[in-house]
């Protein structure tokens, strides 16, 4: 027993000596035993004390350290993890940006002919389009925003467009000019030589052309399904200023005869009702000083086609 508790303390001076460790021998300090080297009571456990490593600045606590727990909490304790107590806190989301204003009363193109269009199919606008924001617009679109809690003002600003834009279809060209006003298309090539009416039936337009050159456009309306408007090529071959319709008895002033009793004339119906209505096969025209001058211009025999 005495050989064996020399090898134990022997073995702890040498651990001692390898891991730098306090030792503390069996029998010193207070405890069981009876003083330094006591030989008769009962010995004390070995207690190794392993000291923090690092340099001797290190010994400072890590709370001291950016991001550090607060003394006496456990790290991260009382914080949001992958967050510091004192991390700068998140901006609030910014507020949308304030509705921008894209048509109001007096402006006019391409934009407002289509508002137009799609507030006429929402049936909160029953004439046009025509292209420029007038009363009757400004009205419809008051009366669209107050039933959707917007701003009733009366002007077209980016939430009433998109809102509008969500409950209606992409308008096509026969809705965009249902009054007309529609661009004219590229001539037919059959139009560019001599003295031609050359009338569109995609753009609903008439064009008059001398050597290749527009002289006017205006718009036009065709005949119905039932009595649709010829298309070829022509000639006028009778002139009538004053002259009315003998078989449906209404008036057809301006008539240039071209292909039976189809004729280019101008039109009070079409003129008051637009394409709403059509011809029993005749070129309807609804400006009267336009078609007056085109009158005066044309001769007989100059060619007439009619194409799409």
């Amino acid at each position: 027993m005495r050989r064996s508790g020399v090898a134990v303390a022997t073995a702890a001076v040498a651990l001692a000596a390898v891991c730098a460790c306090t030792v503390q021998t069996p029998g010193a300090g207070s405890g069981s035993g009876t003083g330094a080297g006591g030989g008769g009571g009962h010995h004390g456990p070995v207690r190794i004390e392993i000291p923090a490593t690092g340099s001797p600045g290190d010994h400072a606590s890590t709370d001291d350290r950016p991001g550090g727990a607060t003394p006496g909490t456990a790290r991260g304790a009382g914080t949001t993890p992958g967050t510091t107590p004192d991390a700068t806190p998140s901006r609030a989301p910014s507020a949308p940006a304030p509705a921008r204003v894209l048509w109001s009363r007096g402006d006019s193109g391409s934009g407002v002919r289509e508002l137009q269009a799609r507030l006429r199919q929402v049936a909160w606008l029953f004439d046009g389009p025509t292209g420029t924001y007038d009363d009757l617009t400004e009205r419809a679109v008051k009366g669209f925003q107050g039933k959707r809690g917007l701003p009733a003002t009366g002007r077209t600003d980016t939430v009433t467009w998109q809102r509008l834009l969500a409950m209606t279809h992409e308008p096509g060209k026969g809705e965009l000019y249902l009054m007309g006003g529609q661009p004219a298309g590229a001539p037919d090539p059959r139009c560019l030589t001599g003295r031609v009416l050359c009338i569109d039936k995609t753009s609903r337009t008439l064009r008059w052309m001398v050597g290749g050159r527009t002289l006017s456009t205006m718009s036009v309306r065709f005949g119905t399904q039932y009595t649709p408007t010829r298309e070829g090529v022509f000639t006028v071959y009778w002139k009538s200023r004053h002259h009315v319709s003998t078989l449906y008895d209404s008036p057809m002033p301006y008539a240039m005869f071209f292909s039976g009793g189809q004729a280019v004339h101008y039109s009070y119906d079409f003129a008051a009702r637009g394409y709403a209505g059509g011809s029993h096969g005749c070129v309807n025209v609804r400006d009267e000083a336009a078609i007056a001058q085109l009158f005066a211009q044309v001769r007989v025999g100059d060619k007439v086609v009619v194409h799409w």
